[in-house]
């Protein structure tokens, strides 16, 4: 277990006290385990790079620990009343359809390299981008405001976007003739 995989489970570990938080209400602490979420996947990077301590695992956690965070996130969001429901919706289905394309390929001896495209990484830079303002602003008390409502429909296309290239790519890949 290396030092970066050990950083990013704690990143994990936060994932509950953010969403306890933002369904107490408590948008500072929220905010606060956000930040030090994202900062500990700065730094995991980071280590990892530097140091020469990349591993398959902890390309795996990053994923699976910025997932968690995401969801959830949006998930609690949606139940407190802060973003829409479609918008969580949009992005839980997103994930699951992504996640259910790899998984079926897998269990169907199709396996396909699990690689980021750029709009998955802008989609979820987006997303944390969103995320991260809506709590700050709940943070220091400054109240809805209707550019929330287009900031949620851009999140959302681009999330539609998103899984609209990695379903051409998984039809590509499945519809392509088997190797003997």
């Amino acid at each position: 277990m290396t030092i970066p995989n050990l950083i990013t489970l704690g990143r994990l570990v936060l994932v509950p006290f953010v969403i306890a938080m933002i369904g107490q209400g408590a948008w500072a602490l929220a905010f606060a385990g956000f930040a030090l979420a994202g900062l500990s996947d700065a730094v995991d990077g980071y280590v990892a790079r530097r140091f020469n301590m990349k591993s398959q695992l902890g390309a795996y956690l990053d994923a699976l620990a910025d997932k968690a965070l995401l969801v959830s996130i949006f998930v609690a969001l949606a139940v407190v009343g802060a973003v829409p429901a479609w918008l969580a919706i949009v992005i839980v289905s997103r994930d699951v359809m992504v996640l259910g394309a790899i998984l079926l390929a897998w269990l169907l001896d199709r396996r396909m390299a699990i690689r980021p495209l750029l709009i998955g990484k802008l989609n979820t830079a987006l997303q944390i981008v969103f995320a991260g303002g809506l709590l700050a602003l709940r943070a220091f008390g400054a109240p809805p405001h209707p550019a929330e409502t287009l900031a949620a429909i851009l999140v959302a296309a681009l999330a539609a976007a998103s899984v609209l290239v990695y379903g051409l790519l998984w039809m590509r890949h499945m519809s392509r003739e088997e190797a003997p």
